[in-house]
């Protein structure tokens, strides 16, 4: 069986990339920070599927050297999904840009040395909307062509992050040898959406929807922002089938909804749908930048307050012959996995 390396597999994309692999009959070694998780992500795996002896799991850091070489010997391929994804503006941008392009290198260097044939990276869709902030429009859409601009005033650092690791990848796999190749893919998802597996809802998409079901205080107003979303499913199914399929070769994916998505909206659809502590009042924008000045997660999202960012997926769609899962779908499963949580 060819054998896989997920990076990040307790995360929330890399646990569904991980039950897709291992459907699709792929062995996957799972890379972790703390081994002590690896009950928490088979039990989350075996929702989808029982990984039997099929799935591994191996001790990696982004910021270190060490076991790179050993995890990514013996794999096919790689899907790149660790990184950290934060709202929260940090005190120290490097806890954002650090691990997202050492870690990005760190994996293309090792895949390099053990001759891997393909690179799948989990990038994001802010890698490609600086036009946008950049610009007096409050609407806009991003392709495949567009880039964010690293030195932008108008990005958060997370996006930033994004940018420049993507950008690293892409000018990695140029340099190389024709004779070492690697085929590389980047996946650029919306805000990732629907179901967890493990429970874990540490990650920025559970917590938004978790503050949203608890009528957490940062969520009383719902913040003017207009996003294509994700569903996780998805995004694993096309990880997943970027694996062998070659029209993915050197593309910039775009796995989202068309339409940007209101956080207004999901907010009114979990209302709908019986979620009655979830508020629909409407957060102003000049309250929203007031709030900025002392609060480190406010003021990351000032970047996209007033925005509303639509996709062309039409590519993406076109290689995988795939349609998005329904946005009200992605939502309501994604409230359903995690309300007995909170």
């Amino acid at each position: 069986m060819k054998k896989v390396l997920v990076t990040g597999i307790s995360g929330f994309i890399g646990q569904h990339c991980a039950a897709e692999l291992l459907k699709e009959g792929y062995c996957v070694k799972g890379s972790l920070r703390d081994l002590g998780r690896r009950d928490e992500v088979i039990n989350g795996i075996k929702k989808e599927i029982d990984p039997g002896e099929n799935l591994e799991f191996v001790k990696l850091n982004l910021l270190s050297d060490e076991g790179w070489d050993d995890a990514v010997g013996g794999c096919e391929s790689v899907l790149h999904v660790a990184s950290p994804y934060f709202v929260r503006e940090p005190t120290n941008k490097d806890e954002y840009i650090k691990p997202a392009c050492e870690g990005t290198l760190r994996v293309l260097k090792s895949a390099q040395k053990a001759k891997v044939k393909k690179v799948i990276i989990t990038s994001s869709i802010v890698a490609m909307m600086g036009k946008i902030l950049d610009s007096n429009e409050n609407t806009g859409t991003v392709d495949s062509e567009s880039w964010t601009d690293e030195n932008s005033n108008n990005i958060n650092t997370y996006m930033k992050s994004k940018t420049l690791a993507e950008k690293a990848a892409w000018e990695f796999v140029k340099n190389i040898p024709e004779s070492e190749k690697i085929e590389l893919v980047a996946i650029c998802p919306g805000v990732v959406m629907g179901p967890t597996l493990t429970g874990n809802i540490d990650g920025q998409s559970m917590q938004f929807i978790s503050r949203m079901l608890t009528g957490h205080y940062k969520m009383s107003m719902i913040p003017p922002i207009g996003l294509p979303v994700s569903d996780v499913r998805d995004l694993a199914k096309i990880h997943v089938r970027s694996i062998t399929e070659n029209a993915a070769n050197g593309k910039r994916l775009i796995p989202t909804t068309a339409e940007a998505h209101e956080f207004m909206e999901i907010a009114k659809l979990l209302k709908e749908n019986g979620y009655e502590k979830v508020s629909t009042m409407k957060g102003l924008t000049f309250m929203i930048k007031i709030m900025s000045l002392f609060d480190r997660e406010v003021k990351g999202m000032v970047p996209i307050v007033g925005k509303s960012i639509n996709a062309d997926n039409v590519e993406t769609k076109q290689i995988f012959n795939w349609e998005p899962l329904p946005f009200e779908k992605s939502i309501l499963d994604c409230a359903s996995s995690i309300k007995h949580l909170n």
